[in-house]
């Protein structure tokens, strides 16, 4: 299903009977109604970070519900689609935490190639219906891949922002792992707590404390 170490990893998951159910019933939707991502960017996240590589994962909520605009990646949206406001506010803490200039497309792609998985709790959404999608059983898929980074070997930092991603706090149980969170960059939170958090050097000194390769957050 994604093509490489992930599909070891959701093994059980993949081969059991409810997520094949679930599967079908996700492509009904995309055949009855307009769905996004594309259906061949639902796991771009995976196709992009495998397992072995992640060393840091951004949860975001549902994938965005514009024409043009969800690719996989949470928080991100592809080239030549205007930067949603929450990602303006990610480039503006980004640049006031390590002096980053504000990247001029929201393409994200670079920092999954990084080791960032891009993790959207929710990988689909009906267009023009935010939340459209939840609690229709993704939920359970990425549980799973947050349990499965929880068990871990090597060090994970999870950047938690918002409630939405905060749920997946109880899975993360590994004192070895790190756990930065925070409000969410929308504008309605971002100036209650997400400025001046710091989570792009606050990751980068625990990654090279553990003698990993830090993340080049440049775009």
């Amino acid at each position: 299903m994604i093509g490489n170490d992930w599909d070891n990893v959701l093994e059980v998951v993949e081969k059991s009977p409810g997520f094949k159910k679930f599967l079908q019933m996700i492509n009904d939707k995309y055949n009855t109604s307009i769905v996004y991502p594309p259906k061949n960017y639902i796991f771009n996240a995976l196709k992009l970070t495998s397992y072995e590589n992640t060393k840091v994962v951004i949860v975001g909520q549902d994938p965005y519900h514009g024409e043009g605009e969800a690719h996989g990646l949470s928080f991100s949206v592809q080239k030549g689609i205007k930067i949603p406001p929450s990602l303006q506010n990610i480039y503006k803490e980004l640049n006031d935490d390590l002096g980053i200039s504000p990247s001029e497309y929201g393409d994200l792609t670079k920092w999954a190639e990084e080791g960032v998985l891009l993790l959207n709790a929710v990988l689909t959404v009906e267009k023009d219906k935010p939340a459209s999608h939840r609690n229709l059983g993704w939920e359970l898929l990425t549980d799973y891949i947050i349990k499965a980074l929880n068990a871990k070997e090597s060090p994970v930092v999870f950047i938690l922002w918002g409630n939405f991603a905060k749920e997946k706090r109880k899975y993360i149980t590994n004192p070895r792992h790190l756990v930065l969170t925070s409000p969410h960059p929308s504008p309605f939170s971002a100036s209650s707590g997400f400025f001046g958090s710091k989570p792009f050097s606050k990751t980068n000194e625990f990654l090279i404390k553990n003698n990993l390769k830090p993340i080049d957050w440049k775009l």
